[in-house]
């Protein structure tokens, strides 16, 4: 009788210990500059859901929004000491990770979002890998928008630029670099200080999205925008991958499949968004006419001469950088 009680004991103890596992739930901590209520942050609501439900409570997503949890690098190094677990970030938090995805930032490369799309679907296996080299997971690919100059001021040509006050992100090599080779003189600053800099005269131009400076409020102290785009903003949402490789085989399926949905998604809803904002932002701004004699053939030449510094210097690689040429090239030949 002893023998059978204590099996007994020993099943339910085996069967308690599987159901506890079985339920153990995981948090994952991610934050963002984007601010509550924007296209952003609805769409990563919804996927936090999502994944809680899918999991059955197993995987849940804790956010921190609109830079409570500081600039980009902050997140960063969150992350490295475990208090945060993951980030959506732009492309300065990317760069600090795989920087030659920034490739795909480059002012004048691409013509449209089709070529923007065909080539990345070709090199996203290679942006995964590179994620992961630097101990992150890749999980969504996005986009902040379709980039502008935006200005407190009018402008009269674009030597104009010579002698403004242009924000540059704090710490970003890839915008240095473009800035040094049109031989301006930015403002290097955290982005969690450019409304006030703005506010104050300190910064007078920008260079931003229409919908990122509407949610971060930057619209209403720049009346003055450029019409065309010079590039689309990257964005990523990302792990560690440290978290990842700690959660079972099931939850780090559900995020891969997940996080590729909530990409489509991003992307199609920052497009959509982006364009009404632009539109919005059409009927509140007037044009930078100076803009309109930028000569593309000259700055197409600057930008190129940016690529290569940043390859000398190992910020971007050349052998991935000749990759998306190559990739861009074959789509531009059979659209034709």
């Amino acid at each position: 009788m002893r023998r059978i009680l204590l099996k007994t004991l020993f099943v339910w103890v085996l069967a308690g210990a599987s159901a506890a596992q079985a339920k153990e739930v995981h948090v994952l901590k991610l934050a963002t500059l984007a601010p509550a209520g924007s296209t952003w942050m609805k769409a990563f609501e919804g996927w936090g859901k999502e994944l809680a439900a899918k999991s059955q409570g197993r995987l849940t997503v804790k956010f921190y929004p609109g830079g409570i949890s500081g600039d980009e690098p902050d997140m960063l190094k969150k992350i490295r000491f475990g208090q945060l677990q993951g980030a959506a970030l732009s492309g300065h938090g990317i760069g600090e990770i795989y920087a030659p995805a920034r490739i795909l930032e480059v002012p004048f490369l691409f013509r449209d979002h089709a070529e923007i799309d065909a080539v990345r679907a070709k090199i996203l296996p290679t942006l995964d890998a590179g994620f992961r080299r630097n101990q992150y997971e890749l999980l969504a690919w996005m986009e902040v928008g379709d980039v502008h100059f935006f200005s407190s001021k009018p402008l009269a040509s674009m030597d104009d630029f010579t002698r403004r006050r242009i924000w540059q992100w704090q710490g970003d090599r890839f915008m240095a670099a473009f800035f040094n080779a049109s031989g301006w003189s930015p403002v290097s600053l955290p982005i969690t200080e450019v409304y006030t800099s703005l506010s104050t005269g300190l910064l007078d131009t920008v260079v931003s999205t229409p919908l990122a400076s509407i949610a971060m409020q930057w619209a209403g102290k720049t009346p003055y925008m450029s019409s065309q785009p010079l590039a689309t903003g990257i964005g990523a949402v990302v792990v560690s991958a440290r978290f990842y490789v700690s959660l079972p085989a099931d939850l780090q399926a559900l995020l891969k499949t997940t996080g590729a949905q909530l990409s489509q998604k991003l992307i199609t809803e920052t497009r959509r968004d982006d364009r009404k904002s632009l539109e919005v932002l059409a009927r509140t701004t007037k044009p930078m006419e100076g803009m309109q004699k930028m000569n593309v053939a000259e700055q197409v030449a600057l930008a190129r001469k940016a690529v290569g510094a940043l390859e000398a210097q190992g910020y971007l690689s050349a052998e991935f950088d000749r990759q998306v040429e190559a990739e861009l090239a074959a789509y531009r030949r059979g659209r034709e």
